[in-house]
């Protein structure tokens, strides 16, 4: 079976191509076809998709995002379209009136909706009492409880704070009902363990939902225990065998960081067990500090407080800087690609080290190690992703202006280091490789919202002054971080070249209704998806 996109225009990872055609057989990439050569080819036999102006592009890939999580969260009480204290409380309010479960659990609200971002239990106490209620927040570093939740959990105006967290508190010391980082883990062991027909569904639901932005493979940044989820290993292995897996996934399996080196044997033996057809367990997580909105991200120099005077925080780092290069060699000896958050400035060069002296130990084979979300980096350490062939794994979607950014962050950054703030612009300068993700739930799985602000450095839904625009790259640029970029940090080059249209490769498409390259920049994110295919498969049609 042969399909032929025509009648718009062509990205084919690396570069547009204005006026060209596809052609897809069984699968695959059969050429890439210029104007003349369209001419020349019989169309006999041929399926036509009228491109109608529009772009056929490889896939989007996504480089780190939760999709189970994001999944279930859409099945449970999701606030993410909300933005006011009132409409978050009101949605809570419905949600549980139609739901009967022991627990109000989801998730998607924004910190800078409430007051130094943080939520009260009182508010959720008005609408429901007579239950726990734990919604995690949109960047998943924190929480807010009812009463009812911190009651269960324990929690009193005696309890200590965690080491990796902290328990927002009333003046009398009780707790207030917003939870960070650790912290949220007391509440959410108390959760009811999902069922595997619940972790199957929440797949089957992200799937789908990414199938409609036209994602069609992603890194699935924590597969693990963690956060009150459990380990989804075989909710992978299980949606291979249902068929229900039809993306292209590497798994990143989560380092605990109460475990220490002895936990590298087994994250072995589940890359050999949970490791078939379209999943792949071949990367771990280390998460090596916080966010900066809670004062958890892991900073050089401390944070200013509410009127500019330094404080003694400078935030967490969630495994010891010696130990963490330990751990980055062990997993590098063993053949694993480390995927790393760091946040902060600090948190960036000690996961830097940590690559550094894995280099030293002699592990530099091509494992395309990446630390995600790349939020402030030192200037002298932009240099060294290209240095060390780290890639930078970038969240394009909050290099904004916007409540959180101006309110939650700069603020507390200060005006220099405030500055310092998602360089992509000089990390692809440095020669640093760049890809792309959306950390969702944390933030939309769109990509071409992503793509949109990394060129605009202001989102299309609410263009403001653009931040930092210094720090923009190209069309060309954002769109190959998130199609062959991404491609490529998942190992597809290694595969089915899938992220790359060339003859041979794996036919992993996203259609779009128009073509940026077209028109202004402004109106990037005006692009709308039309179909999804993988393989050569339709997997999604717009209405």
């Amino acid at each position: 079976m042969s399909t032929l996109f025509t009648g718009g225009s062509v990205f084919d990872g690396h570069r547009h191509r204005a006026g060209y055609s596809l052609l897809v057989e069984d699968g695959k990439v059969v050429a890439v076809l210029s104007p003349p050569s369209l001419e020349r080819l019989d169309r006999a036999g041929h399926d036509v998709v009228d491109l109608a102006g529009g772009l056929v592009s490889p896939g989007f890939s996504d480089a780190h995002c939760h999709p189970i999580q994001g999944g279930l969260e859409r099945m449970q009480c999701d606030l993410t379209d909300g933005s006011t204290r009132e409409e978050y409380v009101a949605m809570v309010r419905d949600y549980a009136e139609g739901y009967d479960g022991p627990w109000v659990t989801g998730g998607g609200w924004a910190m800078a909706a409430f007051p130094g971002g943080n939520p009260s239990a009182a508010d959720l106490d008005v609408v429901v009492a007579d239950r726990p209620v734990l919604l995690h927040n949109r960047d998943h570093h924190g929480a807010w409880a009812n009463s009812r939740a911190l009651e269960l959990a324990g929690l009193t105006a005696t309890t200590p704070d965690p080491a990796d967290g902290r328990i927002e508190r009333l003046p009398d010391g009780r707790p207030q009902g917003s939870l960070h980082e650790g912290a949220v883990d007391i509440v959410a062991a108390l959760l009811p363990e999902l069922t595997a027909d619940e972790y199957a569904a929440g797949l089957v639901e992200g799937q789908r939902y990414l199938f409609s932005l036209g994602v069609t493979a992603w890194q699935d940044a924590i597969v693990g225990a963690y956060a009150g989820m459990a380990d989804t290993g075989s909710t992978y292995l299980d949606a291979i065998t249902s068929g229900d897996l039809v993306a292209d996934v590497v798994g990143a399996l989560w380092w605990d960081r109460e475990l220490g080196l002895e936990q590298v044997a087994g994250l072995v033996e589940r890359r050999r067990t949970q490791s078939g057809g379209r999943y792949r367990a071949t990367s771990v997580k280390i998460m090596q500090d916080g966010v900066c909105e809670n004062f958890t991200a892991a900073m050089l120099t401390p944070y200013l407080d509410p009127h500019g005077q330094t404080t003694d925080n400078a935030g967490h780092s969630f495994v010891d800087a010696e130990e963490l290069k330990r751990a980055v060699v062990a997993l590098s000896a063993e053949g694993f690609q480390v995927h790393v958050h760091a946040i902060g400035d600090r948190g960036t060069r000690e996961a830097l080290d940590a690559f550094a002296a894995a280099r030293d130990a002699g592990h530099d084979a091509d494992l395309r190690h990446h630390i995600a979300h790349i939020q402030v980096i030192h200037p002298d350490d932009v240099a060294r992703f290209a240095e060390l062939g780290v890639s930078a794994n970038a969240q394009a979607l909050w290099a904004c202006h916007e409540a959180q950014m101006d309110e939650l962050t700069i603020p507390f950054l200060g005006e220099e280091r405030s500055t310092w703030q998602y360089p992509f612009g000089g990390l692809h300068r440095a020669g640093a490789r760049l890809v792309m993700g959306s950390d969702w739930p944390v933030s939309s799985p769109d990509p071409v919202a992503a793509i949109h602000t990394a060129v605009n450095r202001a989102t299309y839904d609410d263009p403001r002054e653009a931040f930092l625009p210094e720090q923009a790259i190209d069309l060309t640029t954002a769109f190959a971080a998130y199609t062959a970029g991404s491609a490529w940090i998942n190992g597809r080059d290694r595969i089915d070249g899938a992220g790359v249209l060339a003859p041979g490769n794996t036919a992993d498409l996203a259609v779009l209704d128009r073509d940026p390259f077209a028109g202004a920049a402004e109106e990037i994110g005006a692009a709308r998806v039309v179909s999804t295919w993988v393989s050569g498969e339709r997997v999604h049609q717009s209405p």
